[in-house]
This record gives structure tokens, C-alpha cells and sequence, in this order.
């Protein structure tokens, strides 16, 4: 991107984009399509300019991440060596044509090469067992790594060193466990104990979130829980440098929490202690909801904000004290100074908080902030997103379909793309005395945090509907009232009471901190209780999200009057969405649950297990607002011990047989039957049994006819490593029809009349 005021150059990392390449672009402007000669000029210049020195370069991550896209709709995995030899070829080829008119073309190509070669080479290189089926007795022993205290059980990982398991020889790297509140052992403690483990959970219905694939990139092989008492016992060798440090920024992070608790309590203690630590699983659902209605849910997310927030305080901070200094602040850089520290501090932050991938990535982010200021380059800009984004992607490809990415780096282009486009014609300098005692009074200010909220969250909408199926329409509202005050009170008292806690003085910013998180959670509360405050959108496909992004990077990065087109693909987008049809039938993966559109339109739940996160789920992808414990749900479902029934919209039956004398009666009354055990294949009615589910997963089946098309959590053929294939998945297409009626034989046997005739 070239920037105001500075000569393009032609050689070293700025001549990447040569000039002499934007001549032709006006080749690429649409001829033979009736436009006026006008028109066709006017698109020429236009594509001219988008195509000029430095502005194809915030275009190289939006295809290093369409790479990484389609490594992920892959089938089966690629084979590594092709998909590497294939991206090298495709960037030597884009290099030789650099000073060819083709060099934009062929540079994009090799990036979605080169992001399909990444995530392949990811996947190859942390690659390990997951358990495909449930063991119930298991003895493990091994190092914990990391700890989670939530609000009703504690969770922690444990790295594996032995394990034991009747009939089963699997080994497993990691796994999750979850126990009693306040039995999770130390990290870096080496522990035997006996647990049940379970593979981890696929989606809960098709199009929804892959928890396993989640696991997977963390190197979590089967998550369960701790049957009976943990022993901690001497290990047989050394946890190693990471274990260590782990157990070091743990035991950090458990006095800096009970520092907090000394001074605050309830959920502003678990709050103050997520926004310092990132641990944020002990907020009450009350808060924990309201915050997420109300849109000031990423303020419990260690993010962009954060450091950012973190990173300036100590910028500031640091240059005022340096300015203080006659000597310095007249002939020595202290700016540069001031973002080298503001550098140490995020770095500081990001291994406190975890150094979760999302937080990795809000730290590349301000660090590329920051380096630009150290090297005298403009800090905000296309470039500086566009090189943060390519170090995450490189350094951690499954971040790409993780919602915080997708959220966090669209909200931040809309900003770069406001600083960049729109602030410096809404805000020139006032001209007039009236405009002027505004700007003053900070009226500036405020419209800047206006339009700054409002511009993140409409780009972050399209991705907090496909995700969680709702919208914040107040979420401009809350932005307004609480982020000032997290800003200016509760995260520098935070960052006081990190600095004054080791000289025993940290409780009046722990007190003051109390006070700014008491507003947040007023104004979160507040907004999450006003009519229409919670936005609900049921689920839609891949398909519109995809056509959503695209818009939202055409408006963000092109400069010239072509960037509107982006909001019309937007607009189809989503209306796309909206108009997509919800499933008649959903199954879980166990068979133990199912849900039926009846008449009146909403789903009637037939369970038989009390899996309240699949129902939930389910709930807020049809945008329905009733709980799940309501007993409407069950409207219309009859149940004996044998099973449930419930009718359709068209009055056909559909049963879920949970004994096998069941199958019998369903099986000639209903039109559906489902069951978590093997059907009987004379079955009239259309069957969904046990072979199916462990094949496919989780259904959705929409009418179609007589029949249902199928949608499943595993396509025919998918085999992935999260997702590995199961035997006999061929054997089922993606359609159910109703079963023929097979012609029954005639009764041979004569009557006695008849007999005694021929007699």
C-alpha cells in the first residue's frame, strides 16, 4: 500500500509490487459488454488504481487463508510431499514472472498453494491417536499440563506417560479431564489415576462447530472425566523446560487471582482475574450471558482490545515518565523506547494469559503495531494487518475456521479501513468556532467511539450469526457505556495492581478495578434485559458465510467507488442466509435424542438423554427462545418405556425405539424409525439405526416428498484425523425413501370344502 507523502520505491521489500506492473491493469477492465466508452473508462481507472504499486499486497493473506480453507474441505488428507513440491513450484513460477503482467495472478496462486501446504504440513506435524471409541476403566498416569477452575468442576490436561485399558491397546498423548471442584492437581505435577474417556465431541449437528478438530490441534487425543481420588506420586523422569514454565506462569497466575480475591469477590473477581490471566470459566452464567447479549462478550476474551489497551497504557506511561527528563525527551528517540517497552509488556501479557491462539494472534498484531512505530513506518495500516495475519495463519493454520479469528481480524480490518478511508474526511480540522467548542467538549471522541463500535460490530455480525445464532442490536448501545470506563479505569487499575502487588500495596486498583467492572456488568445487564435485545438467526450454511467475507474484504481493502460492490455481495449474502430452510428432523450421533418440526413449526424434542448442551444448541440453530429445561418441548411426544412417538408436519409418526420389542410395532407404524441399536432389515418404515450414526454422525433430514434428504456431520468418504473413517460408511447414500411394499406370497393351502369337492 503505498503510503501519502513517501516516494514509491522500486527495489527491496517495498519494490515487492513493481510499478511497472499497474500499466496493464486497465487490461482487465470488462470490453465487449455494450458500456459506454465512459463507463469502460471510468472502470479501467478504477481497476488502474486498486491495481497499483503495494495495494495487491493486503490480498496475499485473503488467499494464504482461502488455502487453508480448502485444505480444510478436503476429503481425506493430502499427501504432504505433492502439496509441498506443488506450493514450491507455483512460488518459484511466481517469482520468475515478477516483472510480467501475469506476476498478480501467479502470486496469488502460489499463496493458496502455500496455505494449503501449511495447514497440510501442521496436521502432519502434530499428529497423534484419537480415540475412536468409549473406554470405560482406563489407568493413566502423566504430567498435568494445564489447569482450568470453572464454575462447577475444575478441568485439567494431562500428557500421558502410561496408560492401561482392558481389551484396548491405544495410547494417547494428552487428554482432558474434568473432576470436582477444587480436586484439580498442580501443574507440573505427575499424577496416577483412573478415568473414563470418551472421543472427543463431533458436532452436534451438521454445519455446526468441530470441537474435535479443536482438540486435535491442541494434541488432545479423547476428553472424559476422573473416576475415584488422584494421587500425586514421583515422576519417573523430568516434565522438561515447557512443563516448568507452564507450572511457573500457573502458580503466577494463581497469586495474582488470590491477590484479586482478597479485595474483590463473586463475579468481579472472576472477571478482574479473566481480564488479567485469561482464565474467565468461574463467571456465573447470569453475567456470562448478559455480557454476550448485551455485545460486550469480547471484553471476557483476552483480545486485540486487551493488548492493545495494555500496550498503550505502557507506551504512555513510559514516555511521560522519559519526557520528564530534560536530557531525553530533546535528543534520544524515547518514542521508539516507549513501544519497545510497550513490546516487553504484551510479550509479558501474552504468556501470563495463556498464550492461547487467539491471544497469540491479538499480540502479532500490536506487535506489528509496534514495530512499525520502532522502525518509522505508519502503524496503522493495510500492510500491518496484512503481515498479522499471515504470521498467525503461518504459525497456527486451524486458527482460520476458529470463530475469534474470523471475528476478530474482520472487526479489525472494518477499523483500519475507517482510520484509513473514513477519519480523515470525517474528521478534518474544524473550520468554525461552533465545530471547534464540540471537538472540545469531546464530541470527537465520542463520535469516533461510535463509529468505531458500530463499524466492528457489523463486520463481526455475519460471523456471530453463523456461530452462535444471534445478533447484539444494543451492542453500540453497551459499547458506549461500559468501554470507556474498561478503558480508562478498569484495565489501567488492573495493570497497577500487577505493578504495586510485589510491594504489598495492589489493593485500592484490585477496589478501583471492582468499580469499573460493577458499571460493565450494570450496563451489560441493563442492554441484555431492553425488548428485542437478544437477536436470534437460525442456522444457514457455509455458503452465505463465505459470500459474507467476501464482502466484507472487498469494502475493507479496495479504495476506489468498486468497494460498494462489496456491500451488495454483502446484502445477497445475506439474504441468503435468511432465506435458507431449517431441517424437518434432527438425530444426535448417539441416537439418544431427536427433534421433529410438527404443525405449529417449532421442534418437538424426543430424548432420552439428558445431554442439555446438544439441546441447546440445536434450540438457538432453529432461533428458538425456549429454554431447555421447558416442558413444552415435549408437546405432542407420546413415551412408554419402549420408546417415544411424535408426528410430523403431514401426520406421519416418527419413533425412537430405545428396547429392541420395540422395533416391531415402529417398524409398521411409524414412517421413521430411530434407534441406537441394529434395525431389522425387513423394517418397513424408513430406518436411521445404529450402523448409520456411527458412520455418518449426526443428522439433519429435510422432506423431500415421501423421503428425506440427508445432511450428515461426516460426508461420504470424509476421512480426516480428527474425524477418521469408520467401517462400512460407503453402505449409506445422502437420501431416505420409503420402503416398497415386498409382495406377499398366497396361503397354498386348500380349504376342507374344496378338498372334500375334489374328493
Amino acid at each position: 500500500m503505498a503510503e501519502p507523502g513517501r516516494p514509491i520505491r522500486s527495489q527491496g521489500i517495498a519494490g515487492t509490487w513493481p510499478v511497472g506492473r499497474a500499466a496493464p491493469a486497465g487490461g482487465f477492465a470488462p470490453a465487449g459488454l455494450g458500456l459506454t466508452p465512459a463507463v469502460a473508462g471510468t472502470l479501467r481507472e478504477w481497476l488502474r488504481a486498486e491495481a497499483g504499486a503495494g495495494r495487491l499486497l493486503p490480498w496475499v493473506p485473503v488467499a494464504f487463508g482461502c488455502g487453508i480453507a480448502l485444505y480444510f474441505a478436503a476429503d481425506h488428507e493430502p499427501v504432504l510431499w505433492i502439496v509441498t513440491t506443488t506450493a514450491a513450484a507455483l512460488m518459484l513460477g511466481a517469482v520468475l514472472l515478477r516483472r510480467s503482467r501475469l506476476f498478480a495472478p501467479a502470486i496469488m496462486i502460489a499463496a493458496v498453494a502455500a496455505g494449503f501446504a501449511m495447514a497440510t504440513w501442521k496436521t502432519a506435524r502434530i499428529a497423534h491417536t484419537v480415540l475412536a471409541k468409549p473406554l470405560y476403566s482406563v489407568s493413566l498416569s502423566g504430567f498435568v499440563e494445564t489447569r482450568d477452575i470453572r464454575e462447577r468442576t475444575d478441568r485439567f490436561v494431562l500428557r500421558v506417560t502410561s496408560m492401561e485399558a482392558q481389551r484396548s491397546d491405544v495410547r494417547l498423548e494428552r487428554v482432558r479431564l474434568s473432576v470436582r471442584k477444587g480436586t484439580a492437581p498442580e501443574v507440573g505435577s505427575f499424577v496416577q489415576l483412573k478415568a473414563r474417556l470418551m472421543p472427543p465431541l463431533s458436532p452436534v449437528r451438521p454445519g455446526s462447530y468441530d470441537f474435535s478438530r479443536d482438540l486435535f490441534f491442541q494434541g488432545i487425543g479423547a476428553s472424559g472425566f476422573a473416576m475415584g481420588a488422584i494421587t500425586v506420586a514421583a515422576p519417573p523422569e523430568t516434565g522438561g523446560l515447557r512443563l516448568r514454565y507452564a507450572a511457573i506462569m500457573q502458580s503466577l497466575r494463581d497469586a495474582i487471582d488470590t491477590r484479586i480475591r482478597a479485595t474483590l469477590e463473586g463475579d468481579n473477581r472472576a472477571i478482574a482475574t479473566a481480564l488479567l490471566t485469561g482464565r474467565r470459566d468461574a463467571i456465573t452464567t447470569p453475567v456470562n450471558d448478559a455480557m454476550f447479549v448485551s455485545g460486550l462478550g469480547h471484553v471476557l476474551s483476552i483480545s486485540g482490545y486487551h493488548m492493545a489497551v495494555v500496550a498503550g497504557v505502557v507506551f504512555f506511561a513510559v514516555r511521560a515518565l522519559l519526557a520528564l527528563i530534560p536530557g531525553l525527551a530533546a535528543g534520544f528517540a524515547i518514542k521508539k523506547w516507549s513501544a519497545a517497552a510497550a513490546l516487553v509488556a504484551a510479550a509479558f501479557y501474552l504468556l501470563l494469559s495463556g498464550a492461547e491462539v487467539a491471544t497469540q494472534r491479538s499480540f502479532f498484531m500490536t506487535a506489528v503495531v509496534l514495530i512499525a512505530v520502532m522502525v518509522d513506518r505508519r502503524a496503522i495500516t493495510f500492510r500491518t494487518l496484512a503481515v498479522a495475519a499471515l504470521i498467525v495463519l503461518a504459525v497456527a493454520p486451524e486458527a482460520l475456521v476458529h470463530p475469534s479469528f474470523q471475528m476478530s481480524f474482520a472487526a479489525t480490518l472494518g477499523l483500519v479501513a475507517l482510520v484509513q478511508i473514513g477519519m480523515p474526511n470525517l474528521f478534518a480540522s474544524p473550520d468554525h468556532s461552533t465545530t471547534a467548542r464540540i471537538a472540545m467538549w469531546g464530541g470527537r471522541e465520542i463520535a469516533m467511539l461510535f463509529l468505531a463500535s458500530m463499524i466492528a460490530g457489523l463486520a463481526t455480525t455475519p460471523y456471530a450469526a453463523f456461530h452462535f445464532h444471534r445478533v447484539t442490536p444494543y451492542g453500540v448501545l453497551a459499547n458506549l457505556g461500559a468501554m470507556p470506563v474498561v478503558s480508562a479505569l478498569v484495565m489501567p487499575a488492573g495493570l497497577l495492581g500487577l505493578l504495586a502487588a510485589p510491594f504489598g500495596l495492589d489493593g485500592v486498583f484490585w477496589w478501583l478495578m471492582g468499580i469499573g467492572i460493577d458499571w460493565m456488568v450494570m450496563v451489560s445487564r441493563w442492554v441484555a434485559a431492553l425488548p428485542g435485545a437478544v437477536g436470534r438467526i437460525p442456522a444457514f450454511g457455509i455458503a452465505p458465510l463465505i459470500a459474507a467475507s467476501l464482502g466484507i474484504i472487498v469494502m475493507g481493502l479496495l479504495r476506489t467507488p468498486l468497494r460498494w460492490s462489496g456491500g451488495l455481495v454483502l446484502l445477497a449474502a445475506i439474504l441468503w442466509g435468511l432465506s435458507m430452510p431449517q431441517p424437518d428432523i434432527l438425530i444426535a450421533g448417539d441416537g439418544q435424542s431427536v427433534a421433529v418440526r410438527g404443525r405449529d413449526g417449532q421442534l418437538h424434542l424426543i430424548r432420552a438423554s439428558k445431554d442439555g448442551f446438544l439441546l441447546k444448541e440445536w434450540l438457538a440453530a432453529d432461533a428458538d427462545p425456549r429454554d431447555v429445561g421447558s416442558a413444552v418441548l415435549g408437546d405432542g411426544v407420546s413415551c412408554d418405556e419402549a420408546g417415544c412417538v411424535t408426528p410430523l408436519a403431514d401426520g406421519r409418526l416418527v419413533a425412537l425405539a430405545l428396547r429392541v420389542d420395540a422395533l416391531a410395532d415402529d417398524c409398521s407404524r411409524a414412517a421413521l424409525v430411530v434407534t441406537a441399536r441394529p434395525a431389522p432389515p425387513d423394517c418397513a418404515a424408513m430406518v436411521v439405526d445404529r450402523q448409520r450414526l456411527a458412520a455418518q454422525g449426526a443428522l439433519a433430514l429435510t422432506r423431500r416428498g415421501d423421503g428425506f434428504e440427508i445432511q450428515a456431520v461426516k460426508a461420504r468418504g470424509t476421512d480426516r484425523p480428527w474425524s477418521p473413517a469408520t467401517a462400512g460408511e460407503a453402505d449409506f447414500g445422502t437420501s431416505l425413501a420409503p420402503q416398497a411394499a415386498a409382495p406377499r406370497n398366497r396361503d397354498a393351502t386348500p380349504s376342507e370344502s374344496d378338498l372334500q369337492a375334489d374328493d
